[in-house]
């Protein structure tokens, strides 16, 4: 199975290479524009990033657990912030 890091660091090339922000990248995968990502939306930004079809919908599943921090089951900007932050202090380590 693809481990956490090898995830992280696809999410990141996606954002980097397709992005000029990570707040253009959030806006992007908002496409119902509410201002959180849901597992659906979450799923789609895994398939940007070539995670297998095989893991997203786990993927994206932990990645909720993981970041969701006011439990509405959802990730929200800060939220998202914070997991970017994350993977950007771990691709500079």
């Amino acid at each position: 199975m693809t481990t956490k890091e090898a995830i992280l660091n696809k999410i990141q090339i996606l954002i980097t290479n397709h992005f000029n922000t990570p707040e253009q990248a959030f806006t992007f995968f908002d496409k119902d524009g509410n201002g959180k990502l849901s597992k659906d939306e979450i799923v789609k930004l895994l398939k940007q990033a070539e995670i297998s079809g095989f893991i997203r919908g786990i993927v994206s599943s932990k990645l909720i657990e993981g970041y969701d921090i006011d439990g509405d089951e959802l990730i929200n900007w800060e939220e998202f912030k914070l997991a970017i932050d994350e993977i950007s202090d771990k691709s500079s380590s």
